[in-house]
């Protein structure tokens, strides 16, 4: 079975998208329909920013959410999901592939996730560090024995995991995690606690604009971040989704998942090639590429 996959915050570029504008008139209806719903030009700043103006998260979400679902969308009869998944930011693009979601409420709610996290991040101070080479029990029970608030966030593949917290208790269990064994252990460039109990206040903002959104039901299965099996109701989706933003990432135990249900080929949608690494970690004998036109 193919799957579809979908990236999350950090798989942005500087002129990202622009190619599907120039060439592609669905394309460029698209991306004019964003400007529009989002209320400034952020194809401005996709195709001709700069990397700061694109790495802010008001900016960066949506961006990568357009440019995974506008391939999609230009792919046409191609594009034939049996499963999809994506990282994070990434389950929201996934969603409108699978038919979940329209494009413009997934848009619309991809804005208002971005917005919600950046409020979220200002009323405490917080950030993520990334763990190398030190098993999941492990880092699970180093965090566990620190004070502040400090959780696993991504299960990115075996031997990568990301802890979030507030500043204090992320650089307590660093030192933790080096004593431990672990190869790296150090601080990432975010400006916050993302997928930890300190994004609580955008949790319930986004909540409720998830609950007033419509959600059909699904055309294939999506592995998403909370439960990390095939889910097919959007009963049950919506209450995922709500889940997400203060819950971890599990995406190693979703490709698992996947491949346990007969995924055997993964196709990333969207800018970069972050995904297909990971996946390749979980597994070294499943296929991977990018999705081309």
């Amino acid at each position: 079975m193919k799957a579809h996959i979908f990236p999350g915050q950090g798989a942005q570029f500087v002129g990202m998208g622009l190619d599907l504008y120039e060439n592609h008139s669905l394309a460029q209806e698209l991306f004019e329909q964003a400007n529009d719903i989002l209320g400034f030009s952020i194809t401005d700043i996709m195709f001709e920013g700069t990397a700061d103006d694109l790495k802010q998260t008001k900016v960066t979400q949506p961006a990568i959410f357009l440019h995974s679902v506008i391939l999609s969308k230009v792919l046409g009869d191609a594009f034939k999901p049996e499963m999809v998944a994506g990282h994070s930011l990434g389950e929201f693009s996934a969603l409108v592939a699978n038919g979940t979601l329209n494009f413009e409420d997934g848009l619309k709610l991809v804005s208002q996730r971005a917005l919600a996290m950046q409020n979220a991040c200002e009323l405490k101070p917080s950030t993520m560090a990334a763990v190398l080479s030190l098993a999941d029990e492990v880092v699970e029970e180093i965090c566990d024995s620190i004070d502040g608030i400090v959780v696993p966030a991504n299960y990115n593949c075996p031997g990568q995991l990301v802890i979030s917290g507030d500043v204090e208790a992320v650089n307590e269990a660093c030192e933790k995690m080096k004593e431990a064994g672990a190869r790296r252990a150090l601080l990432l460039p975010v400006g916050g606690a993302f997928h930890s109990p300190l994004m609580e206040p955008a949790r319930e903002e986004l909540a409720a604009a998830i609950d007033a959104t419509n959600f059909n039901e699904p055309n294939c299965p999506i592995y998403q971040n909370v439960p990390t099996t095939a889910v097919t109701s959007a009963s049950e989706i919506k209450n995922n989704l709500m889940l997400q933003l203060t819950a971890p990432v599990k995406w190693t135990q979703s490709i698992q998942q996947m491949i346990k249900d007969g995924g055997n080929t993964f196709v990333e949608v969207g800018p970069g090639k972050v995904l297909q690494g990971l996946v390749k970690k979980i597994d070294s004998g499943v296929e991977t590429s990018s999705a081309v036109l």
